[in-house]
């Protein structure tokens, strides 16, 4: 392996520093600074920078809203008292310094999810009367009536008055988002892992980073990640997949980027399937170059009764593949061959299985493998019951240095427990 390259080595925070989520967050950046700094536009390094700057108390505050989910917060419910100081005066510089903004305009689901249904009643009570609802409507009911005219968005005091607990918006979160992503190589990992690390529930195997491992090599393809999860986001939120078909973005020459579009397209295939969009669905898989997608477009094409197109498609015998697609391709290619009137193809020989039966009582306490290991055990060749564990861990110790080999896109922090790139088809092919 090539010299790990010099600078910071990120280690979570002590637990007993209360303000462990602020050097952590800190050791991101930092990291990301040295390690992806070419990568950052100059407004970004200018404002990662200005976080450097502020007081600490500011700094805190803000590392703690970025940690919440959202990015509205009241702040009467912001209550940090390991800050040392009042949240207000913390408050006060990050909307000087254009972290937050202190005037957010608010819609009606921001209002309904702040505040309570006591605080809002007053607001709406003669509206409601008009409407002819009861004094005391639940608060869902009361959002439904109200939603029926679309009033927009308004700044607080136009909502509730000038008594109203003041709400902060979150600016910048985007910078954030991109900075988490560059240093944990996904977005579902949060501030939370370092936690893991410091409290002994994860070990991680050190792993030497070098310059040409890293993951990320260009700017557009820190874009075309979070494009991606942006795409996968509305599909779960349920937006029709040929208006998320259009935000795709286009194929990267990045392999483990390339893997995740793959998904995408597969996941977009499947919910354009379900919503009668067949031909985007084929036009999806035959995109995506996951190990399912030719499974699933053969199959589909098999219910659009386009037989001879899916026959077509099926690869030679000899194609390389996994137990589970061989087996699957081998019925799609029996039931085309009937369907077309094709040749049968000739089932893979069977491999001869040599076995033995041993008829044991029913042990009362320890398991039918403990009962067995028991009852063939000798002094002389002594038995164990070990499940997977021993081959697993002799595989691992043999190939070790290639699992744990530093290829771009395998390891992106020190907290990973395995490369990321572990189930793809190209992982040894890429340690070869």
């Amino acid at each position: 392996m090539s010299t790990q390259t010099p600078g910071l080595q990120p280690a979570a925070a002590s637990l007993e520093n209360p303000l462990y989520y602020l050097e952590n967050m800190e050791t991101v950046t930092a990291w990301v600074t040295e390690r992806y700094g070419d990568l950052l536009t100059p407004e970004e390094k200018q404002r990662l920078q200005g976080f450097s700057r502020l007081s600490r108390p500011a700094r805190a505050l803000l590392t703690r809203m970025v940690m919440r989910t959202g990015e509205l917060f009241r702040s009467d419910r912001l209550n940090y008292p390991e800050l040392g100081v009042p949240e207000a005066r913390a408050v006060s510089e990050l909307v000087q310094d254009n972290w937050l903004d202190g005037e957010p305009e608010l819609g009606l689901d921001d209002l309904f999810r702040l505040y309570t249904l006591a605080e809002l009643r007053p607001a709406f009570a003669s509206e409601l009367q008009q409407l002819g609802a009861p004094a005391k409507l639940p608060k869902a009911r009361m959002r439904e009536l109200l939603e029926t005219v679309d009033r927009g968005t308004r700044h607080l005091r136009d909502w509730l008055g000038a008594a109203a607990a003041p709400v902060l918006r979150l600016r910048h979160m985007d910078l954030f988002d991109r900075i988490r992503l560059m240093f944990f190589g996904n977005l579902h990992q949060s501030w939370s892992d370092f936690v893991l690390v410091e409290l002994g529930l994860q070990r991680y195997q050190s792993v030497n980073f070098t310059a040409d491992s890293r993951a990320f090599r260009e700017r557009a393809e820190v874009d075309g990640y979070l494009a991606m999860h942006q795409c996968r986001q509305q599909l779960d939120q349920g937006i029709p997949a040929r208006d998320v078909w259009l935000q795709v973005p286009p194929a990267s020459a990045n392999p483990w980027l390339s893997g995740r579009r793959d998904r995408l397209l597969l996941e977009l295939g499947r919910q354009a399937e379900h919503q009668g969009d067949r031909e985007l669905a084929l036009e999806a898989l035959a995109a995506s170059g996951h190990r399912d997608a030719r499974i699933k477009r053969l199959r589909l094409l098999e219910r659009m009764k386009r037989y001879r197109e899916a026959w077509a498609l099926l690869p030679g015998p000899n194609r390389e593949a996994g137990d589970s697609e061989t087996l699957a391709l081998e019925r799609i290619r029996k039931r085309l061959a009937g369907k077309l009137g094709e040749p049968v193809p000739e089932p893979a020989p069977s491999v001869p299985v040599l076995s033995d039966s041993v008829t044991l009582p029913k042990p009362e306490s320890a398991t039918v493998e403990q009962a067995l290991a028991e009852f063939l055990w000798q002094d002389s060749s002594p038995v164990y019951y070990v499940e997977n564990t021993l081959f697993n861990g002799l595989f691992g110790l043999l190939c070790w240095n290639s699992i744990f080999q530093p290829v771009p896109g395998a390891f992106f922090h020190p907290f990973h427990s395995g490369p990321a790139d572990l189930n793809r088809e190209d992982f040894v092919s890429r340690r070869q």
